[in-house]
């Protein structure tokens, strides 16, 4: 199995920006946390991130043999109906994850243009976010 994890806007930025919303663990740390759980699952992985939204458009249209995606749009999942589109264009599923609980959030925050059409959502357990996602395709039970 090959999980693709998708990273939008200022997730590059993490431990250094407002870790009471995100935690203190690094961009890299969070790589890293989700390559070893990921080898441990006996699951491929590998990563894209992007402040861009075209290029976060080009990188899932081209995500045709992956199993899976594991997708926080950062921001643009409050925005972006270019990323929808694209993630209705190709046969792989995504799981929509958030480090923070975006519903304890600013109110525009509480909207996704991605949720209705992922397999699900996971929002406010930080790190643990991706390694949830991870595992919920690692068990099989979303094909």
């Amino acid at each position: 199995m090959n999980i693709l994890v998708i990273n939008g806007p200022n997730i590059n930025m993490l431990g250094q920006r407002e870790p009471g919303h995100y935690g203190d663990i690094s961009f890299y740390e969070l790589e890293d946390l989700i390559r070893d759980e990921a080898a441990k699952q006996g699951i491929e992985v590998d990563f894209f991130q992007s402040n861009s939204e075209g290029a976060i458009v080009d990188c899932i249209q081209q995500a045709g043999s992956y199993d899976g995606i594991i997708l926080n749009a950062g921001a643009y999942t409050h925005t972006s109906i270019a990323i929808r589109d694209a993630l209705l264009s190709i046969k792989a599923k995504f799981i929509e994850v958030h480090l923070s609980n975006v519903f304890a959030r600013e109110p525009f925050r509480h909207h996704s243009y991605l949720s209705d059409i992922a397999v699900g959502v996971i929002a406010g357990f930080r790190e643990d976010s991706y390694l949830m996602a991870l595992n919920y395709f690692a068990n099989g039970v979303w094909q």
